[in-house]
């Protein structure tokens, strides 16, 4: 081993007798900025931060984005054999019925997406978005659709794609997580944690769940009793233990044990200043609807632009309820319109923000669900939609997205894509190629095969690029 120069000593002597009493983790994080730089792309990336906004359910692109007005003309009429010969469905059975809808459209912006009255805000922003109307997907159940969605696997287990990102790119922050998970809504998204877990990547990279209020990160805060120096002597010993562990058995992870151990020491400073969201401006909360220390979909959306301007790689916001079925919390006639609102005035509000901060271009914003709904009706209670997987709509803004594109087409009844289908698989090597990553070279040796988050599947979607 290379003895420490004497710059090193200095810098080691200095930390340790200043009184700051957290020595090594300075040191560390000051010699780690020297020696090492992120990994590197594979090309110039169109954009440095993706945030997710995830509508866990799976929205309504009928209710929503696709008016048809053949669906309102078969109302109440069997589905044609065509349509679902072959198919299966969550819960549908049988010959089910045609369900039109009530929601009224308008055009929006110059490129004339079709938006509808319960997301006004939303067409504010339509020159702004890419708005795509063919997704597909291959799973119709909750949990696997999202695994799918975030893993590129219906099975748990395999990375997430914002751990793949890290992973692929590292993160710009020292003081805050590479990949930021928030949640919002009545329930936690149907999947938990597999969503934003780091398979079998190396865990520094799995996503870290903020929780709301002050302290957004269990444990993290220290007990009353323990003052800053006590508590830097007990990471600089486990460090050294864990050091002495690393020599031993030679267990990368342990790495991962260290830098945890440093990132929290560093976040309880950055954390709890993050979610104070007070200091903004007036007009920014009442742009946003969000109160401060009130959580909620609009305090988290504000939440992900201070995450971007402080480094962090990837931010997914997962907001719960748009599985309207039709039971009695979950139908369209009354909680379509309740989660639309929570949601509209807050995304539209994040697009004009990053744009106002000049972080827009620099930043890909994506939304949508892990699938769509049925063009036929479930009754139940009152009245909703199953799931739908052979077509619905997603939008991206930003970092390499055209802007005010409306792409992809859907039949008289918004059963099939009829033009230019985009698979998930599709999105996720969109998604890494405007990061600069070429998704058929990020792979990860594990089980005697290279894995990858698009598997052996997906193509760029060229013609939504700028």
């Amino acid at each position: 081993m290379i003895p420490p120069s004497g710059l090193d000593l200095t810098r080691r002597h200095f930390f340790r007798d200043c009184g700051v009493g957290v020595g090594s983790i300075a040191l560390t994080s000051l010699l780690a900025k020297e020696a090492q730089a992120l990994p590197k792309p594979h090309f110039p990336p169109k954009a440095k931060a993706v945030i997710f906004l995830f509508m866990a359910g799976g929205p309504s692109q009928l209710d929503l984005f696709s008016p048809k007005p053949m669906l309102n003309e078969l109302h109440g009429k069997p589905i044609p054999d065509s349509f679902i010969a072959g198919k299966r469905f969550a819960f549908l059975k049988g010959k089910p019925s045609v369900l039109g809808t009530k929601q009224k459209f308008e055009k929006a912006g110059k490129c004339g997406m079709d938006i509808g009255d319960l997301l006004p805000n939303m067409r504010k922003i339509a020159d702004d978005v890419t708005w795509i109307r063919s997704m597909k997907t291959d799973v119709f159940n909750h949990g696997p659709a999202k695994c799918f969605m975030n893993t590129g696997s219906p099975q748990f287990g395999r990375p997430s794609m914002g751990s793949w990102a890290t992973y692929g790119l590292g993160s710009e922050s020292d003081s805050l997580p590479g990949f930021v998970v928030l949640q919002s809504g009545p329930r936690g998204p149907r999947g938990g944690a597999a969503l934003w877990s780091s398979g079998f990547l190396p865990t520094v990279h799995q996503g870290v769940p903020f929780l709301k209020g002050a302290n957004p990160i269990l444990d993290l805060k220290s007990p009353p009793n323990v003052s800053p120096a006590q508590q830097g002597e007990f990471v600089d010993a486990v460090k050294d233990l864990n050091g002495l562990r690393k020599k031993t058995v030679g267990d990368p992870e342990i790495d991962t044990r260290i830098a945890a151990y440093e990132m929290a020491y560093r976040m309880q400073t950055a954390a709890p200043e993050l979610m104070d969201i007070s200091k903004e401006k007036k007009e920014t909360l009442e742009l946003y609807g969000a109160e401060p220390a009130k959580p909620s979909f609009a305090a988290n959306c504000l939440l992900a632009r201070r995450l971007v301007e402080r480094g962090v790689r990837f931010i997914q916001l997962y907001h719960t309820n748009w599985d309207h079925h039709g039971g009695p919390t979950e139908n369209l006639e009354k909680h379509l319109p309740e989660v639309t609102k929570e949601v509209d005035q807050p995304c539209a509000a994040l697009i004009q923000d990053l744009k106002r901060a000049g972080l827009l271009d620099s930043t890909l914003v994506i939304w949508g669900g892990e699938f769509g709904r049925t063009p036929m009706g479930e009754s139940r209670e009152a009245i909703g939609r199953d799931h739908h997987i052979d077509a619905y709509t997603m939008w991206l803004a930003g970092g390499g997205m055209k802007r005010g594109l409306v792409y992809g087409s859907t039949d008289e009844i918004g059963y099939n894509v009829t033009e230019n289908p985009v698979h998930v698989h599709d999105l996720q090597a969109t998604i890494l190629h405007l990061l600069g990553i070429d998704h058929t070279k990020l792979t990860y040796r594990f089980k005697g095969r290279d894995y990858r988050l698009t598997d052996v599947h997906g193509n760029v979607v060229k013609e939504i690029l700028a």
